[in-house]
C-alpha cells in the first residue's frame, strides 16, 4: 500500500491529514513525554498494566505500566532472557499472563484469541519465520488476507461467492510483493527462499491484513547484510504510511538508525524508556547489558566484594541452606 500523499475524507465530511503528517505530529508529541519507565504517553495505541508471566518458579515478565505511542516507530530491547519475545506473545495472544490487563485502541485483550488480535488490525511476525513451505509465495500473501468468504465450508463450494474477492486479493498481494522486491519469487515454493526473502515474505504477508499496528521479533535475526537495508527501508516506510511499529532487535545500529523511542527490559521488568540517544547512554541500560561491574577494574578487592555480595544474594534466596 502507497503512503497517503493526499488529505483523506472523515466520518463527519471534513478532511484528515495525511498519514505522514500524522506521523509526524506523533514523533513530535514524543518531546514532552517522560524518559522514565511506565511513562505516559499523548496517544498510545497499547496500554499494558501489571503484566505478569511466571514459568513456576521463574518470573519471565513482570511489566508494571507500559504505553506504545501511535504512529511511530518504538524498539524493545534487551539482553537474551529478558522476556522481550515472552511479552509479545502476551500482547498478541499467542500466550496468557498469570494477571494484568492490556489493551488495544482502547479495547481489552484479555481472552481474546491471537487470531481475533489480528483481525483488529494488531499483527505480528516471528524470529523464526512462519512462511508456509509448500505453498508458493503468491499463496503465502493470500492467506494473510482477512474475512475470506471462501473461508467458510458451505461458501468455499460456490466459487462465484468468493472469485471477485480472491481476485482483489492476488491484485493486492502483486502489489506488496512488487513492493517488497519478491515478485520474481511468486510462483516459488516459500521453502526455497533464503532467510532474508524469508523475513521480507512475512512482512508482506502482514501487510495483507491492513494492519495498524506492526509487531516485528527480530526482523533482522539471519538476514544477510545486502537485505538488511531493504528491510530498513521497509519498516520506516511503515511508519510514513501512519501505521505503528513495535519490534525487538538486538542490532543497535538499526535501534538508532530507525526507532523514534526505545524501551529496555531486563530480568522481565521495563527499566528504561526514552529516545535512542537517551537510552544508549543511561546507565541502566548499559548495566542491564553488560553487569553493574563493567566498568571496574576487577582488582583482588573489587573481585571479593562482588563475590560477597553474590553470595549473599544467594544466602538471602536460600536461607534454610545457610544454617
Amino acid at each position: 500500500m502507497p503512503a497517503e500523499t493526499e488529505p483523506t475524507l472523515t466520518k463527519g465530511g471534513g478532511t484528515a491529514a495525511p498519514a505522514a503528517t500524522r506521523s509526524a505530529e506523533a514523533r513530535a508529541a514524543l518531546a514532552g513525554v517522560e524518559h522514565e519507565p511506565g511513562a505516559k504517553k499523548p496517544d498510545p495505541i497499547v496500554v499494558a498494566h501489571g503484566i505478569r508471566r511466571q514459568f513456576g518458579g521463574l518470573t519471565a515478565v513482570d511489566v508494571e505500566h507500559l504505553e506504545i505511542q501511535k504512529g511511530v516507530i518504538t524498539a524493545l530491547i534487551g539482553p537474551n532472557g529478558a522476556g522481550k519475545t515472552t511479552f509479545f506473545n502476551l500482547l498478541t495472544g499467542f500466550d496468557r499472563p498469570n494477571e494484568g490487563t492490556w489493551s488495544f485502541k482502547g479495547q481489552a485483550l484479555d481472552k481474546v484469541p491471537a487470531y481475533k488480535v489480528a483481525r483488529m488490525g494488531m499483527v505480528r511476525t516471528f524470529q523464526l519465520t512462519k512462511v508456509l513451505s509448500r505453498l508458493t509465495v503468491i499463496e503465502n500473501m493470500r492467506v494473510g488476507a482477512t474475512d475470506q468468504r471462501g473461508e467458510g465450508l458451505l461458501s468455499a463450494m460456490f466459487a462465484w461467492l468468493w472469485r471477485g474477492q480472491e481476485q482483489d486479493n492476488t491484485v493486492k498481494a502483486d502489489e506488496l510483493l512488487e513492493r517488497f522486491l519478491l515478485h520474481k519469487k511468486r510462483e516459488d515454493f516459500a521453502g526455497s527462499l533464503s532467510g532474508g526473502q524469508r523475513k521480507l515474505l512475512e512482512m508482506a504477508r502482514a501487510l495483507m491484513a491492513d494492519p495498524e499496528l506492526v509487531m516485528l521479533d527480530e526482523p533482522m535475526a539471519g538476514v544477510n547484510p545486502a537485505l538488511k537495508q531493504s528491510l530498513l527501508g521497509h519498516v520506516k516506510s511503515l511508519r510514513e504510511e501512519g501505521r505503528t511499529v513495535l519490534f525487538v532487535e538486538h542490532d543497535m545500529d538499526m535501534v538508532r538508525d530507525i526507532s523514534d523511542w526505545v524501551v529496555v527490559m531486563a530480568q522481565g521488568k521495563v527499566v528504561a524508556e526514552g529516545p535512542p540517544h537517551t537510552v544508549m547512554s543511561d546507565q541502566r541500560v548499559i548495566d542491564a547489558y553488560l553487569g553493574s561491574h563493567h566498568d571496574q577494574d576487577l582488582s583482588e578487592d573489587v573481585e571479593e566484594q562482588i563475590l560477597a555480595e553474590a553470595q549473599a544474594e544467594i544466602d538471602a534466596e536460600h536461607p534454610e541452606e545457610t544454617k
